[in-house]
């Protein structure tokens, strides 16, 4: 199997295994109360995601070259994730998900970012491209995730207000 269509297996194995986990917190958060803030975006977010993947796959010929340190960059952020993911535990889901009178976590990443994670994906729609040169794509892409993140952050910051003065976890 040609390197690139690895890289990118590997890309969509951890997407699904990420939506596995959000799902299976989504369900626990829901039975303790949680609710969902902003439903309509997520639709648009899977669409980009989607179509993100695509059309890197789309870009690709058999000679695709791999550049090594834009996917270095990209392991990077794979471990940011993995710490975000870590931190927030049960609460972590791909949907803004919150339960009212819960503490807000002020741990791990979140003690220096508000939204670390958001800067994880725009690094990620960056730099997943350029992996395999494809300039274009990593534009493209990151100027539609930005307009996203930014829809998605007031989202979730106007799910989260009401916690905002609760003592941190």
């Amino acid at each position: 199997m040609n390197r690139a269509y690895l890289v990118l297996l590997l890309v969509a194995l951890q997407r699904l295994a990420e939506v596995a986990l959000s799902s299976r917190n989504e369900r626990a958060l829901r039975a303790r109360g949680g609710v969902e803030a902003g439903r309509g975006h997520y639709p648009f977010i899977l669409l980009l995601h989607t179509s993100w993947l695509v059309a890197i796959v789309a870009g690709l010929t058999p000679e695709s070259p791999i550049h090594w340190v834009p996917l270095a960059f990209f392991g990077m952020m794979q471990a940011l994730r993995a710490w975000i993911i870590r931190t927030l535990g049960p609460f972590w889901t791909t949907r803004v998900m919150t339960i009212p009178g819960e503490p807000l976590i002020r741990t791990g990443p979140y003690r220096f970012v508000r939204h670390p994670n958001y800067l994880v994906v725009i690094g990620e729609i960056a730099l997943l491209p350029l992996v395999f040169g494809q300039l274009r794509n990593a534009v493209i892409f990151s100027i539609l995730n930005l307009a996203m993140v930014s829809w998605r952050i007031k989202v979730e910051d106007a799910a989260l207000e009401p916690r905002a003065g609760l003592p941190p976890r």
